[in-house]
């Protein structure tokens, strides 16, 4: 398996990643909008087969308990997510990856939180929960 490479806009955080990925997600939840300034379009990972090779620039927000956003701090990008509660999860930001990924969009999360401006793709698996 060759593994998949990845980083931030300006470089300052790269990463490896030698497993397998997951199929990518969007969230369309409000805080994963206002993370990423659309939606939050995530693979996701075992940590143990994540490797960062560049990361002094990698700070970590916690917008609530068990929740985090893995971001650059020199430039912004939004890079990883994670929860506490699936400690066998990293979910990677898909636009990171460098091309080609071979991976594709499945499904979509919180899809009643979506930007009223977005045009939701019913060929996709839909999720949603009662607020």
């Amino acid at each position: 398996m060759i593994a998949a490479t990845g980083r931030c806009a300006c470089g300052e955080v790269r990463y490896t990643v030698d497993g397998p990925l997951r199929d990518v997600f969007n969230c369309h939840c409000e805080r994963c909008r206002r993370v990423t300034g659309h939606h939050m379009a995530a693979t996701a990972a075992l940590p143990s087969d994540v490797t960062l090779h560049e990361s002094s620039s990698l700070h970590w927000y916690q917008p609530c308990d068990g929740v985090e956003y893995g971001f650059c701090a020199t430039c912004g990008s939004s890079l990883f997510w994670r929860v506490s509660t699936e400690p066998n999860k990293l979910c990677i930001s898909a636009g990171t990856l460098d091309q080609p990924t071979g991976l594709r969009t499945t499904q979509a999360w919180f899809v009643s939180e979506a930007g009223d401006y977005f045009e939701r793709d019913r060929n996709l698996e839909e999720h949603d929960f009662e607020v």
